[in-house]
């Protein structure tokens, strides 16, 4: 037990002693770093859905609509959250809503690509069938968008999780927390321990988002379901699935 415990005297990377003893900051430091994540990927969703609409819909706002999420991206966060002080204050929100923004840039412009590589012949088959816009776009346009819409949500969950330790600066960061406070002493394995449970969110993270992007696009799964049967046939049926 005193080797262990001199792990946090030596200020060792590694350190089971810190794991044991700061077990529940750990925790309550992951789970505001998960709830941020979430809600703010969420509520980008809910805006960036609505302007991909817009700006697919008028070309003459297309230009403005991607311009300006572009900008917001390029905006620093310290001066972002410096911007939204005023509004928020010292508080989640302000954390959440600068995370919002920064994600548009990437949603908007997947979910535009998405929509805008729906196949023509399926638009005029389903207006051929009698749906209406609104139909043609529930039923036809956005489960065909899913693949490229996911793949914007993958990287802007990645994304925030990462920005996410930012919010550090007003105490609302997350694991960030942990990592600020580490660094004036250079607290070793509170760094490291941070750090890494970061990485660890954002690949658990990209791993479930595809489990449900698998779920949302069965067809997928069953046009690739030959190929695979294939390989395992024999070598004729490999090299057909190969050549596919």
């Amino acid at each position: 037990m005193a080797a262990a415990q001199n792990c946090m005297v030596t200020n060792d990377w590694i350190c089971g002693e810190y794991l044991r003893s700061r077990s529940q900051e750990l925790t309550d430091a992951t789970v505001q770093h998960i709830w941020i994540t979430a809600v703010s990927v969420l509520i980008g969703l809910l805006v960036a859905f609505p302007l991909a609409l817009l700006a697919r819909r008028s070309r003459r706002l297309a230009g403005p609509v991607l311009g300006l999420t572009t900008v917001l991206y390029t905006v620093p966060s310290l001066a972002m959250f410096s911007l939204l002080l005023p509004l928020f204050g010292l508080s989640a929100a302000l954390v959440v809503t600068g995370l919002v923004l920064y994600s548009l840039t990437i949603l908007v412009r997947n979910i535009l690509a998405g929509l805008e590589a729906v196949p023509q012949e399926a638009k005029e088959a389903a207006k051929g069938m009698g749906y209406g816009p609104v139909r043609l776009l529930w039923e036809v346009e956005l489960p065909l968008a899913i693949p490229a819409l996911m793949a914007g949500v993958r990287i802007a969950t990645v994304s925030t999780i990462a920005l996410t330790t930012v919010g550090s600066i007003i105490g609302r960061g997350g694991l960030g927390n942990l990592i600020g406070d580490a660094l004036p002493s250079f607290f070793k394995a509170q760094v490291l321990t941070a750090s890494v449970l970061c990485v660890l969110l954002a690949v658990v993270a990209d791993l479930l988002l595809l489990g449900f992007q698998r779920l949302l696009t069965p067809w997928a799964r069953i046009r690739t379901a030959p190929a695979g049967a294939g390989a395992g046939a024999g070598a004729g049926a490999g090299a057909t699935a190969k050549a596919a």
